[in-house]
C-alpha cells in the first residue's frame, strides 16, 4: 500500500479489498449470477447502506472483480513471458499457454467470471477492455515478432479463402495488436487464441471428463499443434 496515503485512504483501500475478497467467496459459493451487495455486506458485518459508498451497484462490484481478474492473468502471462528469450518464439508460446492453464486451475472462479457463462443483466463496460487485452497482447506479440523476423511460416496446405469482409476486421486488429501480419496470419492467430482458451475452458468446466485423462501432456500437444498452425518456427 502506498506510504503517502492518508489514514482515511488506507482504511478505504483496506475495506475495498475486504469487500472484493468477500465477493470472490460468494462467487465460489453461488456463482457470478448470485453475487449480492447485501450478501457481501452481511458476510462482512456491514450495514447494507455502507457498502454502497464503495460500490454503488452489483454491476460496479462485478466490474471491479473482472478488471482485477483480467489484470491478474495478464500480469502472470507478462511475468512468465519475460523469463524466456525474446527470440525463442516457440518457448514464449508454450510459456504463455501453460501460464494461462495454470492460472485458470489455481483460480477457477475468477476464470469462470471472465470466460464462463455471461452474467444475466450485466454488460461489461469499456473500463474492462485494457485489462482484458493483456493476455491477448502477449500472444499477439509472439506472432508479430515472428512475422517481423521473417520466420512465420504457415502450414504447407493452403487454407480456405477468407471472406472479403474479414479484411476490415484484420485492419482493426493490425492497428491494435497485430502490426505487420497479413490477413491470413491474423486469422490463424485469432483461431489459436480462441482454441487456447477453449482448451482451458473444456478442462476446467468438466467437458473433458472421461475423454482425456492426462490433461498436461494433452494440453502441451495441442499447444504444439497450435504453434505449427500459426506458423511459429520449430
Amino acid at each position: 500500500m502506498n506510504a503517502t496515503m492518508t489514514a482515511r485512504q488506507r482504511a478505504r483501500a483496506e475495506l475495498t479489498a475486504e469487500i472484493k475478497s468477500a465477493a470472490l467467496a460468494q462467487l465460489a459459493d453461488k456463482g457470478a449470477a448470485g453475487l449480492s451487495l447485501r450478501g457481501v455486506a452481511r458476510d462482512l458485518g456491514m450495514a447494507s447502506s455502507a457498502i454502497y459508498r464503495y460500490f454503488p451497484s452489483r454491476d460496479d462490484l462485478l466490474t471491479a472483480l473482472i478488471i482485477d481478474s483480467y489484470d491478474a492473468i495478464g500480469a502472470a502471462a507478462e511475468a512468465t513471458a519475460a523469463t524466456v528469450a525474446a527470440d525463442d518464439l516457440t518457448g514464449r508460446w508454450f510459456t504463455l499457454g501453460r501460464t494461462v492453464r495454470t492460472w485458470a486451475v489455481d483460480h477457477p472462479h475468477e476464470y469462470a467470471l471472465l470466460y464462463g457463462s455471461p452474467v444475466p443483466g450485466y454488460r461489461a463496460p469499456q473500463d474492462t477492455v485494457p485489462a482484458a487485452t493483456r493476455v491477448t497482447a502477449v500472444l499477439a506479440g509472439i506472432v508479430r515478432d515472428a512475422a517481423a523476423a521473417g520466420v512465420l511460416a504457415p502450414p504447407p496446405d493452403p487454407a480456405p479463402a477468407l471472406p472479403e469482409r474479414f479484411t476490415a476486421d484484420a485492419d482493426r486488429l493490425r492497428s491494435q495488436l497485430m502490426q505487420g501480419m497479413d490477413d491470413a496470419a491474423v486469422a490463424r492467430s485469432l483461431l489459436a487464441w480462441m482454441a487456447l482458451f477453449g482448451m482451458v475452458s473444456f478442462e476446467l468446466f468438466g467437458h473433458l471428463n472421461n475423454v482425456v485423462n492426462d490433461y498436461p501432456s494433452t494440453f502441451d500437444h495441442q499447444l504444439r499443434v497450435l504453434a505449427w498452425f500459426v506458423g511459429l518456427p520449430g
